[in-house]
């Protein structure tokens, strides 16, 4: 609801200013018509008003018609009114501009536009009783005036001033030919030998001039001078008066710098600019509407052009110094923006610790109100130690210039208004603007933060133990995996021995069942040492340090398949590289046993006539579940293939899916073997597989040395 009364207070005067501008279109167009009909009726006394005074010529009332009605209509929303204003206002700068031209070009005596008309409605006898014509300053506001009023329908933002300003040259130029016409000085209404401005025009003119300021101001009335309207006018109309009165024009531009420095109230930065604009051409107009002697002349010329450019060194000085003074405030604008938007809490203090500045996210912080605070010392933000301590801090600073916080980030206490002492981020920086010193504390609410960490720093610990068990645990496994597997051999070893020993001796004196069941017995103690083997083999994986270093995997690869050359041919196999492998940092023989054991499998769990084993790498690779890895190497075969379902079970130790065509090779924990080493290697084996097709085993390697990557 605030706001809104903001809101309706703001467009409050918007009405007034758009009231007024109507009012005046309205007196226009009745003056205007006003002495369109003396015209046509004949009456005299309303185209003179006063006896042995100029006539306002019918062009005139003509302007005054269409310039009222292009006031009155451009101050309308609808469309319609904006074409009519338009097209009103452009035929009245047209005939102001064609009379100008006829002045410039052909001289005083023609009057071919302001009879082009005429002719046809008025009798010659009366036009030639009246004589004169529209005077070269009526021509000149009219022109000027229509066109600012066709700028500001058709550019609105950036013709503001320049309408505004237009406005004042308007009021002086008609306030001027009133004083002319009080004083009895010919030369305020009348430029030279040319007709001269008729009393009522002059009237209208000063009420036109104060129509086009109100529309102005109607359009941005947040950019309208904080002065009143009768200062820049009052400069205009005291500097030409002067300028028309003072023969050689001593000293007449220093009346209108004052003008130039009524720009520093204006909202628009170019309006300096546009004031010495309006001041030159009221040098000119003060030139010529007067006449000079042949001995002064180029006196006078050089005198008015010293005032020129001194108008526009103090115009272009006036608009650097608004140009940074609009830079700041808008840095002021945007710091406020920025200070009010953010969410941690900002303080701004001086040198004594009184608070200067409270932004809301400080309120929200410690609960008090700007109002509570500001004005008071920052101390009372403060819990003790702090409190007691800072005026101490602040007079030791003030005393030595010692910073111990400023510029750095700090963690201390704070208190809220309730009482409750929180933990803060306090971040201090000192501002020096001349003599005085601010300092602006950005402060953080980190109850959040430290109750994490404290939650952080409880679960680290028990992770740690945890960690630390089962390390123990792992450790103590692998203890006992050795030490059982180690102790186990002995009597295996002896329970094998006893067992062929009683062959050997007692084979002839035995049946055949015992004969049976002693080989039996040979058998399972041989299979029994080899899962012993398996066994102490898998603790010492996980035992023993890796010896590190940078391979050739195509070289271990093809050292693997010589190795194995007896069992390709039996088999009838066959194994390839696919592409280039790289170099990686691993432990060799590791790496070596991985291989072999992937390509033995490939080959002794196929049922193709001519096995097919493909080895390579892949930089990157993208699974059929849409999972993405780097530096990948596989093993691919064109055997039985893995159902999915026993994809993880292949790796536990001591399991396996079928017996091999050599039923007493393996006992099942290569695969095991193969995952440890590359677990070593801080990689990850997984496989893809299609019964009846065949299997591709995919496994990575991890870092193993500092910056260096598996595959280089």
């Amino acid at each position: 609801m605030q706001d809104q009364g903001n809101v309706d207070l703001q467009d409050q005067p918007r009405r007034h200013y758009r009231a007024f501008a109507i009012a005046v279109g309205c007196l226009m167009f009745l003056l205007g018509l006003t002495a369109l009909a003396g015209w046509l009726l004949q009456v005299e006394i309303v185209i003179s008003l006063v006896p042995g005074f100029p006539s306002m010529a019918f062009n005139t009332a003509l302007c005054f018609v269409l310039s009222g009605v292009g006031l009155a209509a451009s101050t309308l929303a609808a469309r319609r009114f904006r074409v009519t204003a338009t097209i009103t206002a452009g035929l009245a700068a047209a005939i102001a501009a064609a009379r100008l031209v006829e002045i410039v070009t052909i001289g005083r005596t023609f009057h071919n536009v302001d009879v082009l008309i005429t002719r046809f409605l008025v009798p010659p006898d009366f036009i030639a009783k009246i004589g004169g014509g529209m005077g070269p300053n009526t021509a000149l506001v009219f022109l000027i005036a229509n066109l600012s009023l066709l700028l500001s329908l058709h550019m609105e933002k950036k013709s503001q001033v320049v309408q505004e300003l237009t406005s004042y040259v308007v009021v002086t130029l008609g306030m001027i030919a009133l004083a002319g016409y009080v004083t009895d000085a010919e030369q305020g209404y009348r430029w030279g030998p040319y007709a001269a401005m008729a009393l009522h025009t002059a009237i209208g003119i000063v009420i036109f001039g104060s129509g086009l300021l109100a529309r102005s101001w109607w359009m941005q009335p947040a950019n309208r001078a904080q002065i009143p309207l009768w200062i820049p006018a009052a400069v205009c109309f005291t500097g030409l008066l002067v300028d028309l009165y003072t023969p050689l024009g001593v000293a007449n531009g220093i009346l209108y710098v004052p003008l130039v420095l009524t720009a520093l109230w204006f909202g628009n930065r170019n309006a300096p600019l546009f004031f010495a604009f309006a001041c030159t051409v009221l040098l000119m107009l003060g030139f010529f509407a007067v006449r000079h002697n042949e001995a002064a002349f180029w006196q006078e010329i050089a005198n008015r052009t010293i005032t020129a450019a001194t108008l526009w060194l103090i115009a272009l000085l006036v608009y650097y110094f608004m140009r940074n003074t609009h830079h700041l405030e808008g840095e002021r604008v945007r710091f406020g923006a920025l200070v009010r938007g953010t969410p941690d809490a900002v303080v701004v203090i001086d040198e004594r610790g009184t608070i200067k500045n409270f932004n809301p996210a400080a309120e929200s912080m410690f609960g008090y109100s700007p109002q509570e605070t500001i004005g008071r010392n920052i101390k009372m933000l403060m819990p003790e130690p702090y409190h007691s301590e800072h005026d101490g801090y602040l007079a030791h600073y003030r005393q030595t210039g010692e910073e111990r916080i400023i510029g750095t980030t700090r963690m201390v206490s704070g208190r809220r208004k309730n009482g409750i002492v929180f933990p803060i981020d306090v971040s201090i920086s000192a501002v020096v603007t001349g003599q005085t010193k601010t300092f602006v504390g950005i402060v953080r609410d980190i109850s959040e933060r430290v109750r994490q960490e404290e939650r952080m720093k409880t679960t680290l610990s028990q992770l740690e133990a945890y960690t630390a068990e089962l390390e123990r645990s792992n450790h103590d496994l692998d203890e006992f995996a050795y030490i059982a597997s180690h102790d186990l051999k002995e009597p295996l070893r002896g329970l094998h021995n006893h067992s062929r020993f009683l062959l050997e001796d007692y084979e002839d004196k035995l049946d055949e069942d015992g004969v049976r069941r002693l080989n039996r017995l040979v058998r399972l103690s041989q299979r029994m040492e080899k899962l012993v083997n398996d066994l102490l083999y898998f603790s010492r994986l996980g035992r023993q340090q890796l010896a590190v270093k940078r391979t050739d995997i195509g070289l271990i690869v093809k050292d693997v398949v010589a190795t194995m050359e007896l069992l390709l041919e039996e088999r009838h196999a066959k194994v390839i590289i696919d592409g280039r492998l790289p170099e990686v940092v691993c432990d060799a023989p590791r790496l070596t046993e991985v291989f072999r054991n992937l390509i033995t499998n490939a080959i002794k769990y196929n049922d193709k006539p001519a096995p097919l084993v493909s080895i390579g790498y892949l930089d990157r690779f993208v699974g059929k579940d849409g999972t993405v890895a780097r530096n990948v190497f596989f093993v691919k075969d064109n055997g039985k293939g893995i159902p999915q379902e026993f994809h993880e079970d292949i790796f536990r130790i001591f399991k396996r899916l079928e017996k091999s065509q050599d039923s007493d090779d393996g006992t099942g924990a290569g695969l095991t073997f193969v995952r440890k080493i590359i677990a070593r290697h801080n990689g990850d084996i997984w496989l893809e597989s299609e019964v009846g097709t065949g299997t591709t085993f995919y496994f990575t390697l991890g870092k193993k040395r500092e910056g260096q990557n598996a595959a280089a």
